[in-house]
């Protein structure tokens, strides 16, 4: 039997498992809904912020890392330590907490986080392992962590209803979410290809290849950037979207040099470079929503 002192749960391996610090790599879909939203209530937005991004998500990358046992680097994690059983209770603790704490804003925001932690543990636990399948398991974080995360973070940071929420903006954001996560996503797993293999998991990018995987990405920002261009455009807004250009450059000047890299050396697909990149396209993003959301408020431009 477990011990029910659940501070021993927290031990310094469960704790580095948990990744806090790889939350900020999932915040730009957070303050992309922010950013969008109308009559925001700051209280439950700065409780919605807590639940996901100190709970739910941590206890997210700590059930992975229970199920995978890696002993190779991880996204956020070189050199992962040995994972032991108090990484399980402390993501189940973590979870259930996160649902319980999600009800203080409202039902529909608690349901969703409850359906995301379902979803993520369906995502990595051995017997159903929706990552092990390249489709399946690209298709379940592109919808997941993109337009559902969008949606999520919606109902609690304003007013929601079903009847009055699914317009066409608001269906095109979450359609730009998801292509924002699929157009970082392969990347992540770049470098992975040989340890995800024998684990008998295929990636997206594993089947893509090198190659494949920037193009792949590409593809998917191009086509984020294309419906976000449609929607600023619908709202009088080309300011902002001449922003975002602006903030994405350094972005995409990097992605070519590290495709370039690629191409010469496969070696160049590694944990140090896929990481940079990561906070790169992390960073840009996450000010360019904090721009976004500050100007609802100061209105800048």
């Amino acid at each position: 039997m477990p011990t029910l002192n659940v501070i021993s749960y927290f031990d310094k391996s469960t704790v580095k498992h948990l990744r806090f610090p790889f939350s900020y790599h999932l915040m730009p879909v957070f303050l992309f809904a922010l950013s969008q939203a109308t009559n925001v209530n700051w209280q439950n937005t700065i409780i919605a912020f807590f639940i996901l991004h100190l709970i739910i998500y941590p206890s997210s990358n700590g059930y992975n890392s229970y199920q995978d046992k890696d002993e190779t680097s991880i996204g956020g994690l070189k050199n992962p330590p040995k994972v032991s059983e108090n990484l399980f209770y402390a993501t189940l603790l973590l979870d259930i907490i996160g649902v319980l704490c999600a009800l203080i804003i409202s039902v529909y925001f608690s349901i969703f986080v409850l359906l995301y932690v379902l979803i993520s543990r369906a995502y990595s636990y051995r017997k159903l392992r929706l990552k092990k399948y390249a489709v399946v398991g690209f298709l379940t974080v592109f919808l997941f962590q993109g337009a559902f995360t969008y949606l999520m973070v919606s109902s609690a940071v304003c007013n929601f209803s079903f009847e009055n929420y699914f317009n066409f903006n608001n269906l095109i954001c979450m359609s730009v979410a998801s292509l924002f996560i699929g157009s970082v996503y392969p990347l992540t797993q770049i470098y992975q290809h040989n340890a995800d293999k024998k684990d008998g998991v295929t990636s997206i990018s594993y089947k893509l290849g090198y190659i494949g995987t920037f193009v792949f990405s590409a593809i998917m920002f191009a086509i984020a950037s294309t419906l976000l261009f449609y929607y600023f455009d619908l709202k009088h807004q080309r300011i902002a979207l001449f922003l975002f250009f602006i903030m994405m450059l350094p972005v995409v000047l990097r992605l070519f040099l590290w495709f370039d890299k690629v191409r010469k050396s496969t070696t160049n697909a590694n944990f140090e470079n896929t990481m940079s990149m990561n906070l790169l396209a992390s960073s840009c993003m996450n000010i360019y929503f904090l721009v976004l959301i500050l100007n609802n408020n100061f209105s800048w431009f």
